[in-house]
C-alpha cells in the first residue's frame, strides 16, 4: 500500500492560518505514506496533473487530499484519479479549510489539528476498497408538481427537447401567483401578456399533459424509476365534453367569496377562476353548489347543451413512472394577522399587496380602481408599510423576501397611473433593490411619481373620522409621523406553502427550518436536492422575483433533461448493504431510514435450515446516510466508503 497525500495552500484561504509545509512533512512520516507535498491550488489544472505524475511515478494506489470541503472537489479528485488508472473511491479528503483554517485563529494549534485531520484521512484511506458504480435504467419522463410561472417553464424547457412532461397543479387553473398580478417591475409589462401565451403553450403542446385540480399523493422509487400517485380531484364536469362556453355559471344562482380575488369579489358555485384560465374549464364548489348540499338547483347541468356537467364524478387515483419530478410547489404569503397593531381584519381598508394587485387589474373586481374596501371610494392617500413577515425574528420570518421592496414600489408607481391626484407615503426599514434596473426603478418611483419613502417603523394604525391613521417613526428626521391614509397596504413576505413539509417528506427532500426547500449544495448544485433525480425551481426553495424563478426552472429542466438524454444511470456505489449472515431481521434499519430505501425480504438459511426475515438495500433509492448503520444492534449494515472498519481504524489513528 502506497499512499500519498497533497496538501493544498487554497491561494491564502488554508496557509493564511495553517503550516501547510509542517502539515506535509508530519504526514510524510506517517505509516504507509510514501509521498506527501503542497501545491497552492490543488484542484486547479496543474494541481492535478501533479497528483496524476506522482501516482505514476512513484506507484501511489491511495490518495488523500488535504484541502477544502469533500462536497466542493471531492467529485474533482475522483475524476482525477480515474484518468490515473486508480479506482476513484480510494481517494480520501481532509477538511482543514472549513474544519480547520476558517475557524481558528492560533496558527500552531491549526496546524496541529490539520495534522490530526490529515491523520483520520490517511487511516481511514488505508481501510478502503475499490468500488464500482452500478447503472439504472431511466424512465424518460419528467412529472413537474405545481403550475405557476416556475413549473410552467420548466414545463415548456423539458418538452422543447421532445420528452414527455406531466404536470400537475392543485388549483382549477396553471399560472399560480402570477396570474393574479396586474404588471411586473421593473418595466411594468402586463403580466397577463407574459404568461397567458405560456399557458396557451402548455396546454397545446403535444408532449405536456396537464393534471389540474389535482395532486400528488404518493412517491416512491428512485432516480429513473419513480413511482407517484396523482389524486385527481372531481371537478364534476367532463374536461373532454366541456367547451367553455360559460352558459352553466352564466345561470349559476349561488355567489360566493373568490378566493382569486382575494376577497375583494364573488364568484359562482361553479366557475373558472379567472378568464384566461387553463385549461378554460369549469370546477364546481361542492361545499357552496345546492346541489350538493341541498340537492336543488341544478341548473348548470340543465343549460349545458353537451352534457358535460357529471355530479356523479369522483376523486379518482391514478398511478405514473417518471425518471425525474421537478418541485415548483410556490409560496404563499405571511399572515399578517399576528400584527395587531395594524388593524388587518379589524379595518376593511388594511390590505395586502396582493389585494392591490387585483384592484390594480383591470379584469379585478374593481375594474382596475384603486379604492378603499369599506366604501368603495377612489383611494387617494395611501401608505405602503414594508417588511410585515420578513426580517422578523419575533413573527418567526428572519429572512428579507427579497421582492418586497420592489412590489411596494411598482404599487406606488400603479397608484398614480391610476389616479394623478393620488400620494403614496413608503415606510421601510432599508430598500433592498438587487437586481437589473432595481435600483433606477426605486429611484423612479420617488422621483418620477412623487412616493414619499419614510425610513421607520410604523407602530400603530388606528381609524379616527372616517380616516386611517397611521402613526410611525422617521428615522432620518428623527420625528414621529402621523399619516391621515385613505388606504393602507401591507408589503407581506413570502413563506412556505402550508404543505410544505408534508411534500419533503414524501419526496424525501430537505427542508430548512423556515420550511423551505433545502437545495444539495447553495453553490454548486444550486436547484438539486439530496435526492437524486429530484429538482427544486422558485419560491419553493427561496423567495424569487420572475426573473430568478424562470431562470430556475430552465436550470432545473437542463438537469432533469440530463438525466432523459441517457438510457442509463451511473450511481454512487456510496451506499449501504447488508451482510445476511448477521441481520437479525429486527428492522431497526427499516424504520430508521428517511428514505424507504430498504425493504424486508425472506431468505432461504442454509445454516438453519429455515427461511427467516433480513433487510435488503434498494440501492438505487439509498443516498448513504449511514442511518441504518448507526442503529444496526448486530452490526449486520455498512456503508460503503465509511465503514465500520474505516471508523474504527480513524479512532485508532487518533
Amino acid at each position: 500500500m502506497k499512499i500519498g497525500v497533497f496538501v493544498c495552500h487554497c491561494g491564502t484561504n488554508i496557509s493564511h492560518t495553517v503550516d501547510v509545509e509542517e502539515v506535509a512533512k508530519a504526514a510524510a512520516k506517517l505509516p504507509n505514506v510514501h509521498f506527501a507535498t503542497t501545491y497552492k491550488y490543488m484542484c486547479s489544472s496543474p494541481g492535478q496533473a501533479l497528483i496524476a505524475d506522482s501516482i505514476k511515478e512513484k506507484g501511489l494506489d491511495r490518495i488523500v487530499v488535504s484541502a477544502c470541503s469533500p462536497s466542493l472537489h471531492e467529485k474533482t479528485f475522483r475524476k482525477c484519479l480515474e484518468e490515473a488508472g486508480i479506482n476513484p473511491y480510494l481517494v480520501e479528503m481532509a477538511n482543514i479549510r472549513e474544519h480547520c483554517s476558517w475557524v481558528h485563529s492560533d496558527r500552531a494549534q491549526a496546524t496541529k489539528k490539520a495534522i490530526e485531520l490529515v491523520k483520520l484521512s490517511v487511516a481511514k484511506v488505508s481501510r478502503s476498497k475499490p468500488l464500482s458504480k452500478s447503472f439504472i435504467p431511466i424512465e424518460k419522463r419528467v412529472l413537474v408538481i405545481g403550475g405557476g410561472i416556475s413549473g410552467i417553464q420548466a414545463a415548456l424547457d423539458v418538452s422543447f427537447a421532445k420528452f414527455p412532461v406531466v404536470m400537475v397543479e392543485k388549483e382549477p387553473s396553471i399560472g399560480g401567483k402570477m396570474a393574479k398580478f396586474d404588471k411586473t417591475f421593473p418595466t411594468l409589462d402586463c403580466a397577463a401578456c407574459i404568461l397567458t401565451p405560456k399557458m396557451v403553450g402548455v396546454a397545446q403542446n403535444k408532449y405536456v399533459t396537464m393534471h389540474t385540480f389535482s395532486e400528488v399523493v404518493e412517491v416512491s422509487g428512485h432516480v429513473g424509476d419513480f413511482t407517484v400517485k396523482i389524486k385527481k380531484k372531481a371537478r364534476s364536469v367532463d374536461l373532454k365534453k366541456c367547451t367553455g362556453c360559460g352558459a352553466c355559471y352564466a345561470k349559476c344562482p349561488v355567489k360566493v367569496t373568490s378566493e382569486f380575488d382575494e376577497g375583494l369579489g364573488k364568484r359562482k358555485a361553479i366557475y373558472v377562476p379567472f378568464p384566461q384560465a387553463v385549461p378554460n374549464v369549469p370546477v364546481i364548489d361542492r361545499n357552496a353548489c345546492l346541489w350538493f348540499t341541498k340537492k336543488t338547483c341544478g341548473l348548470c347541468k340543465k343549460v349545458c347543451a353537451i352534457g358535460a356537467i357529471d355530479y356523479d364524478q369522483e376523486d379518482e387515483i391514478i398511478e405514473e413512472k417518471f425518471g425525474a419530478i421537478i418541485v415548483a410547489t410556490g409560496f404563499k404569503q405571511f399572515d399578517h394577522s399576528v400584527y395587531g397593531e395594524y388593524g388587518y381584519g379589524k379595518f376593511k381598508d388594511v390590505v395586502t399587496g396582493m389585494h392591490f394587485e387585483r384592484m390594480a387589474n383591470s379584469s379585478g373586481p374593481t375594474g382596475g380602481k384603486i379604492v378603499r374596501p369599506s366604501d368603495g371610494k377612489e383611494a387617494l392617500d395611501v401608505v405602503f408599510i414594508q417588511c410585515v413577515g420578513s426580517r422578523d425574528e419575533q413573527k418567526g420570518v428572519p429572512y428579507c423576501s427579497r421582492v418586497c421592496c420592489m412590489y411596494t414600489a411598482k404599487h406606488a408607481t400603479l397608484l398614480r397611473e391610476h389616479n394623478k391626484n393620488a400620494q403614496a407615503y413608503v415606510f421601510y426599514i432599508d430598500v433592498r433593490a438587487a437586481g437589473k434596473n432595481y435600483e433606477e426603478f426605486v429611484k423612479k418611483a420617488q422621483d418620477e411619481y412623487g412616493a414619499v419613502y419614510l425610513r421607520g417603523r410604523v407602530s400603530r394604525v388606528f381609524e379616527k373620522g372616517g380616516k386611517l391613521i397611521v402613526r410611525g417613526a422617521d428615522t432620518l428626521s428623527g420625528s414621529q409621523i402621523e399619516i391621515k391614509a385613505d388606504l393602507v397596504v401591507l408589503a407581506n413576505g413570502l413563506i412556505a406553502q402550508d404543505d410544505a413539509t408534508t411534500i419533503a417528506q414524501m419526496l424525501h427532500i430537505q427542508y430548512d427550518k423556515n420550511r423551505l426547500f433545502t437545495e444539495a449544495h447553495p453553490k454548486l448544485a444550486p436547484v438539486e436536492t439530496i435526492t437524486s433525480g429530484i429538482f427544486l425551481t422558485g419560491a419553493c426553495q427561496s423567495p424569487k422575483d420572475i426573473p430568478d424563478t424562470v431562470a430556475t426552472a430552465s436550470a432545473a429542466s437542463v438537469k432533469a433533461l440530463g438525466l432523459m438524454v441517457h438510457d442509463k444511470l451511473e450511481k454512487d456505489p456510496l451506499v449501504a448493504r447488508t451482510n445476511n449472515d448477521l441481520c437479525s431481521g429486527c428492522k431497526a434499519c427499516y424504520l430508521a431510514c428517511p428514505y424507504s430505501a430498504i425493504e424486508m425480504v425472506e431468505i432461504e438459511d442454509r445454516k438453519l435450515k429455515r427461511k427467516r426475515m433480513v433487510s435488503r438495500v434498494i440501492e438505487g433509492v439509498c443516498a448513504g446516510c449511514g442511518n441504518c448503520t448507526a442503529v444496526c444492534r448486530m452490526g449486520a449494515i455498512d456503508v460503503e466508503g465509511f465503514t465500520n472498519r474505516q471508523i474504527m481504524r480513524q479512532i485508532e489513528a487518533l
